[in-house]
């Protein structure tokens, strides 16, 4: 059984952002591997973002990114449970990538159950129409999965995060409730783009 340092505990922290009691408790837990003690922060974050979910968001912060030399514009709501959080400059600036984002990526909606059934109708109908010639036991599959690539494309919770590609949004939202210990909702945005 390795020892857990006050150090190791201090470099856990400054790398997770996570508190000290689940830092030591983690690394205890790993026999004092940090990588180790890493998933398992992680891993407990997630359960505890996910127990955070339902919880009501009434604050945070509305942000707007201009571009292009005023040609293209983002207003981003995003709510958080305190004035407290709202005011931290880590969620500030994840507001901020949020609203750059928007620019960058383009997305249509928020969330699939936004996307009306008729444009999925559509979708539907391409994807089948582009599976003439497979087995029919795979088309489901296939349909299924050109589906949610397309989902990936237009919906803002389900697009690759244009600042790290190992993340979605909802992956960045998910993150950011687990360190910061409160519910993180993007509650709505508007792009505007010169001649649109």
């Amino acid at each position: 059984m390795v020892e857990v340092t006050a150090k190791m505990v201090a470099a856990l922290r400054a790398k997770t952002g996570a508190g000290l009691i689940d830092c030591k408790k983690a690394l205890a837990e790993s026999n004092g591997n940090e990588e180790e003690a890493i998933v398992i922060l992680k891993k407990k974050g997630i359960a505890s973002a996910a127990k955070k979910a339902g919880r009501s968001a009434q604050e945070g912060l509305i942000a707007s990114y201009i571009h292009n030399g005023g040609k293209l514009g983002v207003l981003v709501e995003v709510n958080c449970e305190t004035d407290f959080v709202a005011r931290n400059d880590e969620f500030k600036q994840m507001v901020s990538d949020i609203s750059m984002h928007i620019a960058a990526a383009n997305p249509l909606y928020l969330k699939r159950e936004e996307v009306p059934q008729d444009l999925i109708d559509k979708e539907t109908e391409i994807a089948k129409a582009q599976c003439v010639g497979k087995p029919e036991a795979a088309i489901a599959k296939i349909v299924e999965g050109k589906l949610n690539k397309w989902f990936g494309e237009i919906c803002l919770l389900e697009q690759v995060f244009v600042k790290d590609s190992s993340m979605t949004i909802q992956g960045l939202l998910t993150s950011k409730i687990a360190k910061m210990g409160e519910n993180i909702v993007i509650k709505r945005f508007v792009r505007f783009q010169l001649g649109e």
